[in-house]
């Protein structure tokens, strides 16, 4: 229960279908003192809100320090990934290494018979076990942050809510009284409310704000920049390139050489993926034809993913990809893109390769 509506509602549902329900809420950093942050969760008065909902809903509620524990797993490999030119996804880490991982294992600690979260995926019992599927509602799917959930965590986990529209499950929560029915959503980075995360990084790794060279494909010299942690690949804007003939997008981030590498857009586009630390949610020792998301917020689009040794694959796009950036995931779904089939984490493209 980190506080907001959502994980409210979930927990609702399950107390009001009879089951015996644990409220569980991790304290993940700040030492509880985000108290008014808006686009918070997990801190200061969520934990309260969460606490609050616990007590009208008459069910048992444990709040956990698990701040150290977050900032090894979450917080830190952030600031490392960007260190390293790449584009992290805290998120998906969270529900990895905290979610699914420390908090299962606590839910199995408790004699619990599943563990009940607020996102919005559906788990759906197959010939073969539970599959993960996109959410009913488009707009609020969370498949993609969930790539890293192992079959033995799907045989355990339930979403009340994968089936919902997020205007049913706050219409719900006005029902039933609870007092986080109109709680803005929390943000993408949870611990980063301000939006600025490029200070989280330079706090935790100062050598990642080292100021470099912003060059082209040929290593020509244009400009300046104060640190890669301040760019991403496909980035046009901020720049600072004056007189440039047409316009010009970040196609690498070479970190330990301080130099951001630029080029014209059709350098963004890449046919072939690498992928590592793969995670498949069906057996698959050959290449598989499916569709995939390199990105949350795009479409999934037609792929072949061949798996190799030391889980890892290949991903190959006939039509091309934009902007594939290294610390991004690689989603698989089936060929109607409504089935989580498994997903990797993005090493580089065979373009960003050849501007090195």
């Amino acid at each position: 229960m980190s506080g907001g509506v959502d994980s409210s509602v979930a927990a609702a549902l399950m107390a009001r279908e009879g089951y015996d329900v644990v409220g569980v809420t991790l304290q993940l950093y700040d030492h509880g003192a985000a108290v008014k942050k808006k686009g918070a969760c997990c801190a200061g008065q969520d934990i309260h809100d969460a606490r609050r909902i616990a007590a009208q809903l008459s069910i048992r509620h444990y709040v956990l320090d698990y701040e150290e524990r977050f900032k090894k797993a979450v917080i830190d490999d952030f600031a490392a990934s960007y260190a390293r030119g790449e584009t992290p996804i805290p998120c998906v880490r969270c529900n990895e290494r905290v979610k699914f991982a420390d908090l299962l294992a606590l839910a199995r600690d408790l004699g619990a018979d599943a563990l009940a979260t607020g996102h919005y995926v559906r788990r759906i019992e197959g010939a073969h076990g539970p599959e993960l599927h996109v959410a009913a509602d488009a707009s609020r799917d969370q498949s993609y942050f969930l790539f890293r959930t192992t079959p033995e965590q799907l045989d355990f986990v339930r979403f009340p809510l994968g089936s919902m529209p997020k205007g049913e499950v706050r219409a719900l929560a006005r029902e039933l009284g609870l007092a986080v029915a109109d709680k803005p959503d929390s943000q993408d980075i949870c611990f980063v409310p301000n939006g600025d995360y490029a200070a989280v990084v330079r706090r935790l790794r100062p050598d990642a704000s080292k100021p470099g060279d912003i060059v082209d494909l040929g290593g020509k010299v244009l400009g300046r920049h104060d640190g890669v942690i301040h760019f991403t690949v496909g980035q046009r804007k901020r720049l600072g390139l004056p007189g440039t003939s047409g316009p010009l997008f970040v196609v690498k981030l070479d970190a330990e050489g301080a130099r951001v590498i630029v080029g014209p857009r059709e350098a963004l586009r890449s046919t072939t993926i690498p992928l590592r630390d793969v995670n498949w949610l069906i057996p698959a020792s050959q290449a598989v034809e499916c569709a995939v998301k390199v990105r949350s917020t795009r479409p999934p689009v037609a792929a072949r993913v061949t798996p190799a040794a030391g889980a890892r694959a290949t991903v190959e796009i006939a039509a091309g990809e934009e902007a594939v950036a290294p610390g991004q995931a690689c989603v698989f779904y089936d060929a109607n893109g409504t089935r989580v089939l498994g997903g990797g984490w993005i090493d580089a493209s065979e373009r960003a390769r050849a501007a090195a």
